[in-house]
């Protein structure tokens, strides 16, 4: 019915879960017991009035340090942190910088031969001849080059230059 490796699969399932189920009662019972060592519990009945202000005072006083310590604490690891950063950035800096991310370029095993049989080939690369060729509009050529612009101005003053800019 069931292989050996299930029985045994299943017997390691059980085990670890039987194991779980300890550890976090082991938990809850230290964590009860860390409570009622470090937090006695309270007796407030019976006292009077100036006793429960002075146990006011005490509590206030503990609380105080607490927060004391946690800030200390919580000031050295940001301090910790920095210094790690900084230290990482200087690991970096000695390993040569940042690299960049290269683009994967997908070229066919024929192609890459015929690259390096040319670049043997030819010892003086012609770049110029692998350029792309930008043809600019007139209108571009026209809005790059104002030429000079009292002239401009002189021509669009006037009833001549508001028709220019009518017709245009």
């Amino acid at each position: 019915m069931y292989s050996c490796s299930d029985r045994l699969a299943q017997k390691l399932l059980k085990k670890a879960g039987v194991l779980l189920v300890q550890e976090q009662s082991n938990k809850v019972t230290e964590r009860e017991s860390t409570l009622s060592e470090r937090v006695p519990p309270l007796k407030l009945s019976g006292l009077s009035v100036q006793e429960l202000q002075e146990l006011c005072k005490e509590l206030h006083r503990k609380c105080d340090t607490v927060d004391e310590a946690r800030y200390d604490i919580e000031a050295k690891v940001l301090k910790n942190e920095k210094e790690l950063v900084d230290l990482n950035a200087k690991i970096n800096e000695l390993k040569g910088g940042k690299r960049p991310n290269l683009k994967r370029v997908k070229k066919s095993a024929d192609a890459m031969l015929g690259a390096l049989t040319e670049a043997k080939l030819s010892s003086k690369a012609d770049f110029k001849s692998n350029l792309k060729t930008v043809k600019k509009d007139k209108k571009e050529e026209e809005k790059a080059d104002p030429g000079d612009w009292r002239k401009n101005v002189e021509s669009m003053s006037g009833m001549e230059g508001r028709k220019k800019l009518f017709n245009s």
